[in-house]
């Protein structure tokens, strides 16, 4: 199983990227998938997630309104759509599988990672 993501990169505070992550090689249909980040000196944290079989969508309270997840449950895709990134963004992104039920924003319940994507909000 290979996870890659990319869009990741250097943007001013206010600005937008997006996230992507294609999966590749999963034995069976996920669950779901999310997007975790980790900024220096810090614990991973989780960002958003997505539930295939009803669309439900999580976020983590310093990201509501700003960001927005999505994806293809037949081709194990997922993005994350950032606006109005601040500095306090600024982390590695990394993208998640689930290939079984359980709370989608907890890492313990992902079975494959991605390598992680540098996003860096700065001016």
């Amino acid at each position: 199983v290979q996870l890659y993501e990319s869009g990741g990169g250097v943007v001013q505070p206010g600005g937008s990227l997006t996230l992507s992550c294609a999966a590749s090689g999963l034995p069976f249909s996920s669950y779901g998938m999310a997007w975790f980040r980790q900024a220096p000196g810090k614990e991973r944290e989780s960002v958003a997630a997505i539930r295939w079989s009803v669309f439900n969508t999580w976020y983590a309270d310093s990201v509501k309104g700003r960001f927005t997840i999505s994806g293809d449950r037949d081709k194990n895709t997922v993005s994350l759509r950032m606006n109005s990134l601040k500095p306090e963004d600024t982390a590695v992104y990394y993208c998640a599988v689930a290939q079984r039920p359980g709370v989608l924003m907890y890492a313990r319940t992902h079975n494959y990672w991605g390598q992680g994507t540098q996003v860096t909000v700065s001016s």
